[in-house]
This record gives structure tokens, C-alpha cells and sequence, in this order.
């Protein structure tokens, strides 16, 4: 009698042969993989609610099928100077994107994953890359920098303004950090972070 399966967070098959661990430290691999899963349950929806309704492809619950998709991927076994491995990102390519899936995911730097980052709850109701100070009633723009820093732009008399600033400086830098990785990124991430538009809905 065959034993039931156990599904990893309740979606995806641990179908490889080989182990998921090597010296009792958990493969890259089998860590990418079950993080992914995880992002497309509702556990990690209550935490983070901007991936509410985020799923994957069928494919890629088959830990098996995701591991070879992975090593034929540009980036996908690579690493940063400091020894970072690359991340996997679903909405690069696909602005907006929800779904996991192997024409949707590509691997990208740390670096540039971090300029990629919104952060919905630090911004409240103004336009991205604006900040109210209610002490002088101006708007402050500032723009993390990839390396986990906030670049300063300026006061402004309107949200509009900072907003500019902050568009301004955001797509020129993403654009001069594409140009560093040019060589190692797969053509479709550096096409997207080339033509890669800030927009007041972000």
C-alpha cells in the first residue's frame, strides 16, 4: 500500500531522490523552493498582505521539476562578491504579476531585488518616494540606494514634486545598477530594468 503523500505547506511534492539537507544543513534548493510555497499560502498572506492571492504554476509544485528549472536559469546557481545567492522575483518581468511560474520567475541580485522593494506601510497614503513632515507641512523624498540605505532628495513644497524626484533618481539608478550586472543578467531582467518605469501607483 502506498503511503500518502505529504505535501510541503500543503501544495508542493517532495519528489527527488536526493536528500533535502547535506551535512545536516538544508540544500539552497529545497530553502528557495518551500520559501516560494510558503508565499502562496494563506499563512503568509496574514503577514504580508500585498501577496494575497499569490499561487504558482503546477509545475513548480514538483520540487524535482523547480531544481532543473533552476540550474538551466541565468542566475540561478549564482552569487553575489559577499557570497549572497540570487533571488528568485515573479514580477520583474510581469509588472504586478501573482503567479510563480517558469515564464514569469527570473533570478536577479540581492542589490537589485532591494531597489525593486516598496514599502507600502513606511509610505501611508502619499505617493511613492514622498514623505509628509508636518513640522514645516513640506513632503521629503528619499530613495533606498540597493545597499540598504536611504539616499536624501530633497524637501518639496508638493507630494507631485518629491514624487518626481524620487522617480527621477529611482529609474536612473536602477538603470546604472543594471549596467554593473549587464553581463551576468539573463537579457529579459536587464531589458526590464532598462525600460523599468516608477509609476504614482506603485
Amino acid at each position: 500500500m502506498n503511503k500518502p503523500v505529504k505535501l510541503v505547506h500543503g501544495i508542493g511534492v517532495n519528489d527527488a531522490e536526493q536528500p533535502i539537507s547535506e551535512g545536516g544543513k538544508v540544500c539552497k534548493a529545497y530553502t528557495l523552493w518551500s520559501g516560494m510555497l510558503l508565499r502562496c499560502t494563506n499563512v503568509w498572506w496574514l503577514r504580508h498582505p500585498t501577496y494575497n492571492g499569490v499561487t504558482c504554476s503546477e509545475n513548480f509544485k514538483s520540487y524535482t521539476y523547480f531544481c532543473k528549472w533552476r540550474d538551466k536559469q541565468t542566475g540561478g546557481n549564482e552569487k553575489d562578491k559577499d557570497g549572497t545567492s540570487w533571488q528568485l522575483d515573479k514580477d520583474l518581468l510581469v509588472r504586478g504579476n501573482k503567479l510563480y511560474s517558469e515564464d514569469t520567475c527570473c533570478f536577479i541580485p540581492k542589490r537589485i531585488n532591494l531597489l525593486l522593494i516598496k514599502r507600502d506601510k513606511l509610505r501611508g497614503n502619499c505617493l511613492i518616494g514622498a514623505c509628509y513632515n508636518n513640522i514645516n507641512n513640506t513632503f521629503i523624498s528619499q530613495c533606498n540606494n540597493g545597499t540598504g540605505k536611504q539616499t536624501y532628495l530633497g524637501s518639496f513644497k508638493t507630494a507631485q514634486e518629491a514624487f518626481q524626484a524620487y522617480k527621477t533618481f529611482k529609474e536612473s539608478l536602477i538603470k546604472e545598477v543594471a549596467n554593473e550586472y549587464k553581463e551576468m543578467l539573463d537579457s529579459r531582467v536587464y531589458e526590464a530594468l532598462m525600460n523599468y518605469e516608477v509609476n504614482e501607483n506603485d
